[in-house]
């Protein structure tokens, strides 16, 4: 490649020919005479005279620098020209092989696309430079590979294996990296050329081996280096919360930054709804910036999800379990006017060891029934017969728990509401009138929510009330003594629990209550009151939904497996254990999901530290890098209509055309060509390549000269640009496959653009999209009566809620006063599976998941449905960049599911066009039938 400032030429061989244009001068030079017609009779006596050719040199200068002009613009265009070459390629290797390096742990998720085009603009360059690549990630695999170093291969293949990476919730193994780059540098001792895309994070912890400056100093000794970094971008992530009484405290960790900034903290719902968001502000120099979320607590018990207002992948996201929610509890004793005493109190122990992790309620039993509340604590008290056990009874039967623990009153009378009869009186365990001594605590029984707490052994009982004797006594009860005699039972009632601490809740009966373990247990219930399993110590977890290194939630990968429910705190996220949910099968009336914990990426990552770049090495900065613009085409189609103006004047100048076409015209037509060859020129320069379509308006009255397909602008540019780019693709894949012809696609706003002239409209549905006004749905209508089709997409299927979260709210907010007709799933013998291709699934972006469409039944518009309704992201697949490349990753068929997506656009764009033309097809055989008979 011969490079020439912003110019470069990628067969520069073919410059050679430059030399040559003087002798094409002289040989243009010559310009045979126009012929004339003499009329003279005697011609024959001209018969024998000798005929002597003559060829005047009569061609005009501006015609022969015309003619030089074109056979240059033919050269410089076959030596493939380049505008912009190599941006962000790195230093030229002369030859060198190129090693592409790219860190794809969490930190590289913000800027991924920008990183990519830095990686694709240097297999860009090697390719044309016939040099063949390399491909290193320093995250391990979704499998659990570690690093490794691809072979050598064309840079047509690494430029497809760059499309297919996406970043990782876990942080980057460079130390890994650093090994397999050794054996790459061993088989290649030659050496080779590096483009290092790096996150310029110092991933290892204060102590450990450091692994960016050996591998980076490993590249810089084997070869030309060029470190491709973000400059300025704040690498931010979102901690855990801490849980206080009345407020969460969220903290947001960057590395320090030379000025002040601000970062924004969304707690959102499963459904994806925004609840509030905290400004974080981070001073200049700051390494964190803290804030509080203060919510209502029924509000607050509904955040499942804290994340980062802006890009910031799965380290901006935290999940939220029972652990960080604060379940309402209400208290009552059976003396109300002793039970807060100090120390001796019914109530004392308990309010300070629920009041950290619940808000306390207080009052009458009827007045704290009137407001949600989880559990019900009842210290000593009796539930006597009428109107307040029959709500207790139908309070528990509808979910709720009701802890309850033994006294004097309960060993004098029971009621129906224990887990277990009881047996009159008291048991003396202690005292001078006793023989027994004070027992201990049992281990608790696996079966047990208290399974896996440590039995302390200073915790022991003096007194207790006994349970009668039953067959079923052994699976209800939860903790037990030393003896075997239970310490707490519980039964199921309906959807709720009632459970018996058979000792006091004071420390009359024992030295429970003054222990870190009653704190415990205590915890371990109000967790289960939420439909939580208490479950802890070494059972497994099983990963049920994870993060990928975007943020979203999706499926588990294939190398995840459990964790141990009293190690997820401490555990790092890694392929084996990735950032998500865990919980374990079978426990519980909720099923599967009914015990769910958080593994978050944050939690065990170590501080935030920037990753100085090596000495030697050349910076690029990533982001803001132009596409690179091949001029050959352009200067190729300058010289073809240079050439096609050179022969109407060659034409003029010989008199074969109408003498009105005189020498005038044509020095008129040279001064023309000119000036469009030097427009072509500054096009070339300026616009961008001719497979992208203008952003702006499309002129008045385009819509009615062409078929286009048209989207409903979001007022999101990043949203609108894609659907765009998407729609784009589409058009251009159509064209090339079928015989229709589409337009450039077109933004409409509903109630204001004309809808008439468009066949088909595409609506990708945003959180934040509002309802539309009646003159908007007044459009909506007429488009949709008028044959009209309009695709909503909400760009959430195979990502749950991440990717799109509250979009799905949002459709239900846009549709409402739309007239949309009963929809069904698409059937397996609907037209949209065979209008053109025959298709069994309908993917986009993502795959999986239910696409709607009107009901057979339903006949309006030739049972042509008006609405198609899903959350594939279907333009996601279709879009296409500047580079012809598609941006965005098909999750998870990857190229086959990409195909699959741009043929069942082809589908849609038939549908939309034709109606159930192949439906009616079924109907051949009976019309061939009658026309026999």
């Amino acid at each position: 490649m011969l490079s020439l400032g912003p110019v470069a030429f990628a067969a520069p061989w073919l410059l050679l020919a430059l030399p040559a244009l003087p002798l094409l001068w002289w040989l243009l030079r010559v310009t045979p005479p126009a012929p004339r017609r003499q009329v003279f009779p005697p011609i024959r006596l001209l018969r024998d005279l000798p005929v002597v050719e003559q060829t005047p040199a009569r061609t005009p200068w501006w015609l022969l620098a015309l003619r030089m002009l074109a056979a240059a613009l033919v050269v410089l265009g076959l030596a493939r020209p380049v505008l912009g070459p190599g941006a962000g390629a790195g230093v030229a290797g002369g030859g060198m092989p190129l090693l592409v390096v790219v860190d794809d742990g969490w930190a590289a998720a913000p800027d991924w696309p920008a990183r990519m085009a830095a990686a694709a603009a240097a297999v860009e360059r090697a390719g044309r430079d016939d040099r063949r690549g390399a491909l290193l990630v320093t995250a391990a695999s979704e499998t659990g590979e570690p690093p490794s170093v691809s072979g050598l291969m064309p840079a047509e293949e690494l430029r497809a294996r760059l499309a297919a990476l996406r970043p990782k919730p876990w942080p980057p193994d460079r130390v890994a990296a650093l090994e397999a780059l050794r054996r790459f540098r061993a088989a290649h001792p030659g050496g080779f050329e590096s483009l290092f895309v790096a996150d310029g994070v110092e991933h290892a912890a204060e102590g450990a081996p450091e692994g960016f400056a050996p591998l980076a100093a490993a590249l810089a000794a084997a070869g030309p280096l060029t470190l491709a970094l973000a400059e300025g971008r704040a690498v931010r992530r979102l901690d855990p919360p801490t849980a206080e009484a009345d407020r969460l405290g969220v903290t947001v960790r960057q590395i320090p930054l030379a000025v002040a900034s601000e970062a924004g903290v969304l707690a959102r719902t499963g459904d994806g709804r925004v609840l509030a968001r905290a400004a974080v502000p981070i001073p200049a120099g700051a390494a964190a910036g803290e804030a509080t979320l203060e919510l209502p607590l029924e509000i607050r018990n509904q955040v499942v999800r804290l994340e980062l207002d802006e890009p910031a992948g799965a380290a901006g996201v935290v999940l939220l379990d029972e652990r960080f929610r604060r379940r309402p509890v209400g208290l009552l004793a059976g003396g109300e006017g002793s039970a807060d005493a100090h120390l001796i109190g019914e109530l004392f122990y308990l309010d300070r060891a629920l009041g950290p992790f619940t808000e306390i309620r207080r009052g009458a039993l009827e007045q704290i029934l009137a407001r949600q509340v989880a559990v019900l604590v009842l210290a000593d008290r009796t539930v006597p017969e009428g109107r307040e056990r029959e709500m207790l009874q139908r309070w528990v039967e509808e979910g709720g728990t009701l802890v309850r623990f033994a006294g004097p009153r309960l060993a004098e009378r029971q009621d129906p509401l224990l887990p277990v009869a009881l047996r009159a009186g008291e048991r003396q365990l202690g005292g001078a009138l006793s023989w027994e001594q004070p027992q201990r605590l049992a281990p608790f029984p696996d079966h047990s929510p208290f399974a896996g707490l440590p039995v302390p052994a200073e915790v022991t009982v003096e007194r207790q009330v006994l349970a009668e004797p039953s067959p079923r006594l052994a699976e209800r009860s939860w903790a037990r003594l030393a003896d075997g005699t239970p310490l707490v039972t519980a039964e199921p009632r309906g959807a709720g629990r009632v459970v018996l601490f058979h000792v006091t809740a004071n420390a009359d009966w024992s030295n429970l209550p003054l222990s870190g373990l009653f704190v415990d247990m205590l915890q371990r219930l109000v967790a289960l009151s939420a439909g939580v399993r208490g479950a802890e110590g070494e059972q497994p977890l099983a990963p049920l939904e994870t993060l990928d290194g975007f943020g979203r939630l999706g499926p588990v990968p294939p190398a995840a497996a459990a964790v141990a429910a009293n190690r997820i705190d401490g555990t790092a996220a890694s392929p084996r254990h990735p950032p998500g949910w865990y919980g374990s099968a079978g426990q519980g009336e909720g099923g599967e999901a009914a015990y769910r914990r958080a593994l978050n990426l944050t939690a065990g990552l170590p501080p935030l530290r920037a990753a100085p770049p090596p000495a030697g090495a050349a910076i690029l900065p990533i982001g803001g890098i132009p596409a690179e613009r091949d001029l050959g085409p352009w200067l190729l189609a300058a010289a073809f209509l240079i050439l096609a103006l050179d022969m109407l004047i060659s034409l003029v100048l010989r008199g074969l055309l109408p003498a009105a076409a005189s020498r005038r015209a044509a020095r008129a037509g040279a001064t023309t060509a000119a000036v469009l060859l030097l427009a072509t020129l500054a096009a070339a320069a300026v616009l961008p390549p001719a497979a992208q379509a203008q952003r702006g308006p499309a002129p008045e009255g385009a819509a009615a000269l062409a078929t286009r397909l048209a989207y409903v602008a979001t007022g999101d540019s990043a949203v609108d640009e894609i659907v765009r780019t998407g729609l784009l693709g589409l058009s251009d894949y159509v064209n090339r496959r079928t015989a229709a012809a589409l337009a450039e696609p077109v933004a409409v706003v509903p109630g204001r653009d004309d809808l008439s002239f468009y066949p088909l409209l595409y609506w990708a549905v945003t959180p934040e999209a509002p309802q539309p006004d009646a003159r908007a749905v007044e459009a909506l209508n007429a488009f949709m009566r008028h044959g009209g089709i309009i695709l909503f997409d909400t760009r959430t299927e195979g990502s749950g809620e991440g990717f799109a979260p509250g979009a799905r709210a949002a459709l239900r907010r846009v549709t409402r006063d739309l007239t949309v007709p009963p929809l069904a799933p698409v059937p397996e013998d609907h037209v949209l599976k065979r209008a053109f291709y025959l298709l069994s699934e309908l993917p986009g972006r993502f795959a999986g998941g239910t696409v709607w469409v009107a009901r057979d039944v339903d006949r309006a518009n030739d049972s042509v449905s008006p609405v198609i309704i899903g959350g594939h992201d279907w333009v996601g697949a279709w879009a296409v960049d500047q580079r012809g490349n598609n941006p965005y990753a098909a999750i998870p068929g990857g190229a086959r599911q990409r195909t699959l997506a741009y043929r069942f656009g082809v589908n849609l764009v038939m549908y939309a066009l034709t109606g159930n033309y192949k439906g009616d097809q079924v109907h051949v055989p009976a019309i061939l039938e009658r026309l026999g008979n």
